[in-house]
């Protein structure tokens, strides 16, 4: 979360944190595991109100920033664990709102009263970041979906699917109703309990050219773009639970007495929380930093959205894991609540490209900015 932050960012943050202690508490996170969406419509809609699903869509936001100001909602849903769909709703709002198509269902969108979902990564053979195999063809007046989008996030509970495919070799973005024809979700098991994963097939969907987001076969720097927003809001919140986790370790070690000695005096102990500390501050300036150029369009977004996924999606498990591990046996058990944050930070690691993917991003950029002209 930011180091700086204004008054006006701190009672936004503030509120959204409120009102998930009030609503996700642990307990009622427990309660959903068997859920179908695993959270409730009315939860959402009033997390709409507080406004998680504006400020990509062209509202207000609170410092003009509304990037940076979205991902201190993504710190407290990572703080939290919570549940929802934050970050493919954004994506699907920002999507609409950039090509300024389908207005009514951003309208839709920015109240709560549906969810959207962004279908973009895909199993395998096409499961490396960037492949797309979804196949998007020209049928007169239609387009023709066909393939399988794998893992979705609520795509249980969307009544839109923003989908990414190729049409004559270019990508394009299609917006297309849950309940179309043809469309079939199957939901997949994840080891992060607050949220819903599935896999979508599209068999023959059929929708008409205005579902189009965006110009045919012309989405590649739009899609690139939302990968930006995606890697860089989900970095908050995988550094929101980094930190939450950090500080129950610390709570832990300073109370835990062994041999008449708090754990926390032990030199041993003190040298793996001052790397898991640095590893914590590292993830808050490198998140804040790709906030910032996704939210200015920097040149530099890019980079810095990879090497943030790089870092925080490498040391946000190792983090948690460690602190599980500096828990001793308590850390381990299913009624501590420490496995939630560990849970969340570990499958953020392999969503929008795992820390591998983004550093072999990074190695391309260098290349192409070493090659001769």
């Amino acid at each position: 979360m930011l180091f700086d932050i204004t008054p006006e960012q701190e009672f936004f943050r503030s509120t959204t944190a409120k009102f998930l202690s009030a609503r996700a508490p642990a307990a009622q996170l427990r309660a959903l595991r068997y859920d179908e969406h695993g959270f409730e419509a009315q939860y959402w809609s009033r997390g709409a109100e507080l406004g998680w699903t504006s400020l990509l869509a062209g509202q207000d936001s609170i410092s003009g920033r509304p990037v940076v100001d979205l991902t201190l909602i993504a710190y407290e849903f990572g703080r939290h664990a919570a549940p929802g769909p934050l970050v493919p709703a954004n994506i699907a709002a920002a999507a609409l709102n950039d090509t300024g198509t389908h207005p009514e269902v951003l309208a839709e969108l920015v109240s709560g009263e549906s969810v959207a979902t962004w279908c973009h990564a895909e199993p395998t053979p096409h499961h490396a970041l960037g492949a797309v195999g979804l196949e998007i063809r020209a049928d007169g007046g239609d387009l023709v979906l066909d393939g399988v989008k794998q893992p979705v996030e609520s795509a249980g509970a969307a009544r839109y699917l923003l989908v990414t495919g190729r049409c004559e070799g270019g990508l394009t973005q299609v917006l297309v109703p849950a309940d179309a024809p043809g469309v079939s979700v199957t939901p997949l098991r994840s080891p992060d309990i607050t949220r819903r994963f599935s896999a979508v097939a599209f068999d023959g969907v059929r929708v008409p050219r205005t579902a189009l987001v965006g110009e045919l076969g012309a989405g590649a720097q739009q899609i690139e773009r939302q990968l930006e927003l995606a890697v860089a809001v989900q970095c908050a919140e995988t550094t929101g639970s980094m930190q939450t986790g950090f500080e129950m370790v610390l709570d832990w070690v300073s109370d835990r007495y062994s041999f008449g000695r708090p754990l926390a005096s032990y030199q041993a102990l003190k040298h793996r929380i001052a790397d898991l500390k640095s590893w914590l501050e590292a993830g808050h300036a490198i998140a804040d930093s790709a906030a910032a150029a996704v939210d200015a369009r920097s040149p530099e977004a890019g980079a810095l959205t990879d090497a943030a996924q790089a870092f925080i999606g490498q040391h946000g498990p190792e983090l948690l894991q460690d602190c599980v591990q500096l828990h001793g046996g308590i850390g381990l058990t299913f009624e501590h609540d420490l496995h939630l944050f560990l849970r969340r930070a570990t499958v953020n690691r392999m969503l929008y490209g795992t820390p591998a993917e983004h550093r072999r991003r990074l190695a391309d950029r260098r290349i192409e900015q070493e090659l001769p002209v």
